[in-house]
């Protein structure tokens, strides 16, 4: 043995069996029944397996007197493997195995570790120190997912299973404070809220994460279901991390028969406007145009006496459903921004059939008042179903209005003759007919037989009747006979 090497009381601790609660709990009551190796050396990570039963995928291992719990690297519901972390003095410590979500009087069951005596004739061997992974220059934990699987291989619907993920931390520095969050759309975590905490993790050691989920929707059709596990953790200087991992697990599609009763469909006649456009482009203030409209039959029965009426309206029925003559209100309609020109706004289509398609049209006028911008158009098509009942089918169409600035470009003085070779002045003015303000952008003039120098300047706003003007200085490039050649 060499000097200085400091064992648990003397040399080793030794894990004794003394007794197993069995305390009234839950139906999965823990119970431990064996452990190995019974003895471990101080100052080195060992591992320990615990033999038992009800070991759920919650389970946590503790350690009396240490204040975290012990990573569980291999997990089933009758073995767990821990480690014992290097840094655990020697002592009499008591091992648990509990529930996350336990009352504090569940059962659970439970060993003694006592320190036991160094032999006088027998040296113990000296512990092998295991390999530690050293820290390059830029090293930080990375946990990574290594394999998973479920306890009954494939799931099914409303049923509970153990999902268990082996993990490692494949980086070159401790992970502290690691927690793993289970979400799915198909799958509802159960006991945990779907947070599983795992805690310190060495480098180099690999672990299992388990969380017990349920399939909560119908698995039909499909092969597989998506579980996303978020793991987040800590290095010793507090930088947190955050992995996201996507899990794919399969699935048992059971063939439920669902009775459903038969749907009855109503008969009856639906208009819909599927299409309209206009004859002129842009529409502007006193612009006439005419709106052409697409109207489908998209009912199981045909429509008669099919009546337009643009601006909204309402067809009226006599007695007995029968519709009369003069029974159409349309005088009420918005014609605040548009009106009809050369006939009235109601129109009669005649009969529309079962998913057949018309073609009507209205000419309109944009009123001079009407300001740039969107509108909306109301448009009710009135008809009566096979039982002489009268619909009003009202819909809104969208009318986009424009106003475009009216200007006039021109010379504000005689444009004397121009000297080839030599400067020549364009005296350009732009002038706002309108009767409104105008904003025009940059204004550029170009030649083909010249040069223009400042040849572009920023217009601006221009009042209603006023102008802009601005003074280019052209050189030709050709001689030009006076009266005859110049160039514009």
């Amino acid at each position: 043995m060499k000097p200085g090497t400091k064992l648990l009381s003397f040399s080793a601790i030794l894990f004794v069996l003394v007794s197993s609660l069995a305390l009234p709990g839950p139906a999965h009551a823990l119970d431990i029944t064996g452990i190995s190796p019974s003895a471990v050396p101080v100052g080195v990570a060992s591992t320990v397996t615990i033999s038992g039963a009800g070991f759920e995928s919650d389970v946590v291992v503790t350690l009396s007197g240490y204040p975290h719990p012990l990573v569980i690297t291999s997990w089933s519901t009758t073995e767990l493997t821990v480690i014992v972390p290097a840094d655990v003095p020697a002592g009499v410590y008591t091992i648990t195995a509990s529930s996350l979500l336990s009352p504090p009087d569940d059962s659970f069951s439970s060993l003694t570790v006592l320190a036991a005596p160094t032999p006088t004739n027998t040296p113990l061997p000296t512990p092998t120190p295991q390999p530690t992974n050293t820290p390059g220059p830029f090293g930080r934990p990375q946990l990574a997912v290594k394999s998973y699987r479920t306890n009954v291989g494939e799931i099914r619907y409303g049923q509970d299973f153990n999902l268990v993920v082996r993990m490692e931390n494949a980086g070159q520095l401790r992970a502290y404070n690691a927690q793993a969050v289970f979400t799915s759309a198909d799958l509802v975590p159960l006991k945990t809220g779907g947070v599983a905490v795992i805690g310190e993790v060495e480098p180099g050691v690999s672990f299992d994460v388990g969380q017990q989920m349920r399939a909560n929707a119908s698995l039909y059709g499909k092969t597989s279901v998506i579980v996303e596990m978020t793991v987040t953790y800590y290095d010793e200087k507090g930088t947190q991390y955050s992995e996201k991992f996507t899990l794919n697990v399969p699935v048992v599609a059971s063939n439920y028969v669902y009775v459903s009763p038969t749907p009855t469909f109503a008969t009856r006649s639906q208009l819909v406007i599927t299409a309209y456009e206009t004859d002129l482009q842009p529409l502007q203030p006193g612009a006439q145009f005419t709106l052409q409209l697409t109207i489908q039959n998209m009912g199981n029965a045909n429509a008669k006496n099919v009546t337009m009426i643009v601006g909204g309206g309402s067809t009226s029925s006599g007695g007995g459903g029968t519709p009369q003559p003069g029974g159409v209100s349309g005088g009420s309609g918005e014609f605040s921004n548009f009106a009809p020109v050369g006939s009235s706004n109601v129109q009669s289509l005649g009969d529309i059939a079962s998913g057949s398609t018309l073609k009507a049209q209205q000419n309109l006028i944009v009123n001079v008042s009407t300001n740039p911008g969107a509108y909306p158009l109301k448009i009710t098509l009135s008809y009566a179903d096979e039982k002489n009942t009268v619909i009003n089918d009202e819909q809104v169409i969208t009318l986009l209005v424009y106003q475009l600035p009216v200007v006039e470009l021109s010379f504000y003085q005689p444009v004397l003759s121009l000297t080839a070779g030599m400067p020549n002045p364009l005296p350009i003015q732009i002038t706002n007919l309108g009767k409104k303000s105008a904003v025009l952008g940059s204004m550029k003039i170009t030649t083909n037989n010249g040069s223009v120098e400042n040849d572009s300047a920023l217009v601006g706003n221009i009042e209603a009747g006023g102008f802009f003007y601005l003074r280019f200085n052209r050189l030709s490039r050709y001689s030009w006979r006076a009266g005859t050649d110049r160039d514009h």
